[in-house]
């Protein structure tokens, strides 16, 4: 598998060229903050610096987004017996049936609308994980251009082989392009932080998990580390599986350790810059790990298991342990609290901001008009 720069890759797409984009988020949860994950996210803040930069852009998103994006609904209607069926929240790795039915007819209609001329756009720009984009990729009139949030997913893997035509891809890290590389090429174009929105932070002496409070995330096995390491520990995020934190959190909170609630971006980023560190726990392979990206912005060092794209997000600005092991993780959270906050911030403007994401992809964008291929 080979990856590709981007830079000084023009052709005849000038800098100055509005693009008209058809952005194609996850139908799974709101594009708004506070967001669920990192792919709704980066999906944000790349419609937003898209526009910013004089492109129009459509986004194709669930109920509920951020209506200062002119986003255009893909509802998802329970089937009849599932309305009051709760979403566990791991769009990671699946979801209720009735979740995936009804996201099919919703990207199929807006799939129909494309291939019927309904709607003229430059690019697409695949940002969900949903199968029926790709498969359908070939018969749509204008290139698409997917960005692949995780490891390979069955479905996926499906429409791809099945889809036809030159499908063009990205990915957020260089190990999740790895992860793709049987089947197709992708570029590396990392997630980008607001690094205005995460400021350098004073540190302090606590450390901090934040994310989706569900068992692919293994907040429970923070608090554990955090406990072998003798510092208290701070979480945040939603809790979108009930019956693992009755089990697994509950329990655990008390003395030195919170839970602080699913907190704006403003109130997190002022948690994540007071903190001496932020503790990453995947139990699964990371594509990336923004939070990760976010706390580096901070200038707050990483300690986390080894997983995924978390080693190349982090580099030398945090401690690393293998998955699963919270003493050796209780160890990292120790060495990560000395680690020279400046450079990390450093790291973070260089290399993982939103400016440097949205400029790769409107180089994508336009190459992939110029040619038919991505970069």
């Amino acid at each position: 598998m080979t990856t590709h720069s981007t830079h000084s890759l023009r052709g005849r797409w000038r800098d100055e060229a509005r693009l008209r984009i058809c952005l194609v988020a996850n139908a799974r949860f709101p594009i708004r903050q506070p967001f669920i994950g990192g792919l709704e996210s980066m999906t944000w803040h790349l419609a937003r610096g898209l526009r910013r930069r004089g492109h129009e852009v459509a986004l194709f998103a669930a109920p509920g987004s951020d209506p200062a994006l002119d986003v255009e609904k893909l509802p998802l209607t329970p089937t009849q017996g599932n309305a009051g069926r709760r979403h566990s929240g791991r769009n990671d790795v699946d979801a209720p049936e009735w979740i995936e039915a009804s996201e099919h007819v919703a990207y199929q209609r807006l799939l129909a609308d494309l291939s019927a001329g309904e709607r003229h756009f430059d690019v697409l720009h695949n940002n969900s994980l949903h199968p029926l984009p790709l498969a359908e990729a070939a018969s749509l009139p204008m290139p698409v251009l997917t960005t692949l949030h995780t490891p390979p997913l069955a479905a996926m893997e499906k429409a791809i082989r099945t889809g036809g035509g030159r499908p063009a891809f990205t990915a957020v890290s260089e190990f999740t392009a790895r992860s793709w590389a049987p089947l197709v090429d992708a570029s590396c174009v990392p997630n980008g932080v607001d690094t205005d929105l995460w400021p350098a932070g004073p540190g302090g002496d606590t450390a901090v998990w934040s994310g989706r409070l569900v068992p692919e995330k293994a907040p429970h096995q923070a608090i554990d580390a955090a406990r072998h390491a003798g510092v208290a520990l701070v979480l945040a995020g939603p809790v979108l599986d009930d019956a693992y934190f009755a089990a697994e959190i509950r329990p655990r909170l008390g003395g030195r350790v919170i839970c602080a609630g699913h907190l704006r971006q403003p109130a997190l980023a002022q948690l994540v810059g007071r903190s001496s560190v932020a503790v990453v726990t995947p139990d699964w392979d990371e594509p990336f790990g923004l939070v990760a990206a976010e706390a580096l912005a901070c200038g707050t060092p990483v300690a986390a298991y080894a997983r995924g794209g978390l080693p190349e997000v982090v580099g030398r600005h945090g401690s690393f342990a293998p998955a699963g092991d919270v003493v050796t993780l209780g160890q990292a959270i120790r060495e990560a609290r000395g680690l020279d906050r400046r450079a990390a911030r450093r790291h973070a403007e260089r290399h993982l901001s939103v400016a440097t994401m949205v400029e790769r992809y409107e180089d994508h964008y336009r190459l992939l008009l110029d040619t038919g291929v991505a970069a």
